[in-house]
């Protein structure tokens, strides 16, 4: 019981934490990986491997120059066989030659999964289905993190852990939970029992929560809270219980997290948490952008993206406000089903460095022979001879080296942020069939994402990708909320304040209709800001045919043919729409106490945002970075230019003068050619 009830503390104080507590840690641990240090090497199962293997392995990876392995991952019963009983014999034999080898070691916390001997001794830990049926861990991730004796367990196996190893000085970091956001949620009882709990803490009482869902509509009204049941995940239901259960969840990973942040800050503090969370899956994910410096240090995650936009703007999300460089705790060598392309993990690699990447550790450094991953290929091949990608990451490794003193990792200062919000996501898309916002909210939420950071990054310019209500917007010169559909109290207040002092803000069609509960706002829309941007808007409609306009002196035609019909009040409009009846406002702007509020009709697109932002760079005073082709990025790094070309084709990069490139040892003349994946750092 006791362990019950701080289980939903842990719960109800997911949030309460000052979000300062965690960046400060990372100022004053000096010892931190940090200015001049770089990091090449690969993730690494000894469990899957025999000592022989592991010897040999160990000695591939010192000739290909590796200096970091992650280790621990998705191998609980590695450690603890049985409950309580613990083998660290092959494990210590494992580190003791990696500190010989002069590779450093980040320890993962493996309490994901779960080992069988747990699901057998703790009926609890299974999963239950919507409809009742109790789940086999079948697969990894199968585990019901809600559940008491899980926590108590994993909790004392990372105390165990990190008793062990926290003080080993080859240990360079700890990380948790691999991929804990890519969980499942269960259906239990117990589930059931937890979350009514969860919903009294959060509503008090229940005429607070018949209105927070509406319980109005169609004669739900919930009278005794034993007739609250779990919300289905997958199938029919109102948003406003969707989004709850959602937080919910989202409120007990957060909550094993920092279970887990406390035993290192108790027994490593001297260790970073570097973490390969996964907080963006679709599978259940979390709210990581309102909660993450109450247990990261430095943001990573699994680099598998492949193009430009969405890895520069999930490395951006990752990083939140941090000041801490980001790590790829694992990066794409091959993939399911996909072997690999030579020159791709280099270009990707480079790409990380020009983002403000430290460290990018290979998954996985041996192809495994069995399990789910069974088809995914590593740097050696199932019959244990190394590839050519082995050959590539250590190519990587030699050149990082070259790269350390030459101001990496790069020090990333955005003047520019794009909000995202977890609830936002999550209510904006909820379950069907016969919600209406699935057919009003048609444009992904990412993808109007995407759409606001795309032409920002095009023209090289560093942006922030954060959550509004928990940061400090003081420090950015423009912020962008882009189809955030659902905004609470708190976002509201932020977008006010940052105004009313001075800031500018972009907000586009989409954004602003519901609030906390996930119901429409009863005020004008945008709902609490109306006043903010000077307008209002309520009807809307959708075309057959591109609109049309001009923004300056830039025509646009977009892809998105959704547009909000705008009645401004004190916002002075800044371009029409030409081909629609009156041409109405496609973007407006006012002036709201010391500062600007722009709101733009349509959905987030390149077509329309492209011309805006380039009309308040200069105003703004906001650096545009190094003019490139598309598909080409690049970065000024104390005095050089760090260029990376996305594309498989030849690039001609125009230049200043003549330049001379430290990676290519060409001399370039007005103009730079980078083939395909090409990098080059010029000065």
């Amino acid at each position: 019981m006791k362990f019950m009830n701080s289980l939903m503390t842990s719960l109800l104080i997911a949030t309460a934490i000052p979000c300062t507590v965690q960046a400060k840690a990372a100022a004053e641990h000096p010892g931190w990986p940090g200015s001049g240090q770089l990091f090449v090497g690969t993730c690494y199962q000894p469990v899957d491997r025999s000592p022989e293997q592991i010897h040999r392995d160990i000695a591939l990876m010192k000739k290909a120059g590796f200096n970091i392995v992650r280790m621990g991952d998705l191998s609980w019963d590695y450690f603890e066989p049985e409950e309580g009983v613990y083998d660290f014999k092959a494990f210590d034999a494992v580190l003791a030659e990696m500190k010989a080898n002069g590779i450093r070691v980040i320890l993962d916390i493996p309490g994901l999964p779960a080992p069988l001997w747990l699901h057998r001794k703790y009926p609890g830990v299974d999963l239950v289905a919507q409809n009742g049926t109790r789940l086999n861990p079948a697969e990894r991730y199968m585990d019901n993190i809600s559940d008491p004796d899980y926590r108590r367990l994993v909790t004392d196996f990372a105390d165990t852990l990190t008793k062990r190893y926290g003080a080993d000085p080859n240990v360079i970091a700890i990380g948790f939970d691999n991929e804990i956001g890519n969980g499942f949620m269960s259906y239990s009882e117990a589930d059931r029992q937890r979350f009514i709990g969860w919903l009294k803490a959060r509503y008090g009482d229940l005429p607070s929560l018949n209105k927070a869902w509406a319980t109005q509509r169609w004669s739900r009204r919930i009278s005794a809270w034993d007739e609250v049941q779990l919300p289905y995940g997958d199938g029919p239901g109102p948003v406003e219980r969707y989004l709850d259960l959602h937080r919910y969840w989202s409120d007990v990973t957060i909550g094993a997290l920092k279970d887990l942040e406390a035993v290192r800050q108790r027994n490593a503090p001297e260790k970073p948490a570097i973490s390969n969370l996964w907080d963006s899956a679709d599978r259940k994910g979390f709210d990581y952008l309102s909660t993450y410096r109450q247990y990261v240090n430095y943001g990573a995650y699994g680099y598998y993206n492949g193009d430009p936009i969405s890895g520069g703007f999930e490395t951006s999300m990752m990083r939140g406000a941090l000041t801490t460089p980001v790590w790829f705790n694992e990066f794409q060598a091959g993939g399911g089903g996909f072997y690999g392309s030579k020159g791709r993990s280099r270009m990707w690699a480079y790409f990380g460095l020009l983002n403000g990447g430290q460290a990018v550790l290979a998954w996985t450094f041996n192809s495994h022979l069995g399990g789910e991953e069974q088809a995914l290929f590593g740097l050696i091949d199932h019959d244990d001879t190394p590839s050519w990608k082995l050959d590539e990451f250590g190519a990587i490794a030699q050149e990082f080296r070259t790269m350390q003193p030459l101001g990496f990792p790069r020090q990333v200062s955005p003047e520019v942020a794009i909000d995202y919000s977890f609830d936002s996501r999550v209510a904006s898309n909820p379950n069907g069939p016969s919600n209406t916002v699935r057919a009003y909210y048609t444009t992904p939420y990412l993808t109007q994402k995407h759409n606001a950071f795309a032409p920002l990054y095009n023209d090289n310019i560093d942006v922030a990708v954060i959550n509004v209500a928990y940061e400090d917007l003081s420090r950015y010169k423009l912020v962008v909320v882009s189809g955030e559909y659902l905004m609470d109290q708190k976002a509201t207040d932020a977008i006010r304040t940052y105004v009313a002092n001075g800031g500018t803000v972009v907000m586009t069609a989409l954004s602003d209709k519901a609030d906390g509960t996930a119901q429409w706002h009863n005020t004008p829309l945008p709902g609490r800001l109306s006043d903010v941007f000077g307008l209002k808007t309520n009807a809307f409609y959708r075309t057959d045919t591109p609109l049309t306009g001009r923004i300056g002196d830039t025509d646009f035609s977009t892809t998105i043919n959704f547009y909000e019909v705008l009645e401004p009040s004190t916002a002075k409009v800044m371009a029409r729409f030409s081909n629609v009846e009156g041409s109405p406002p496609v973007i407006t702007v006012n002036t709201y106490g010391k500062g600007r509020a722009i709101y733009v009709a349509t959905p987030a697109q390149t077509s329309i945002m492209a011309p805006l932002y380039e009309s308040l760079y200069a105003d703004l005073k906001i650096a545009v970075g190094p003019k490139t082709p598309e598909g080409v990025y690049a970065r000024e790094v104390n005095g050089r230019t760090l260029y990376v070309n996305t594309t498989t084709t030849d690039k001609v990069v125009p230049i200043s003068g003549r330049k001379t490139g430290l990676i290519t040892h060409m001399t370039w003349n007005t103009e730079m050619h980078l083939g395909p994946y090409g990098v080059d750092l010029v000065q």
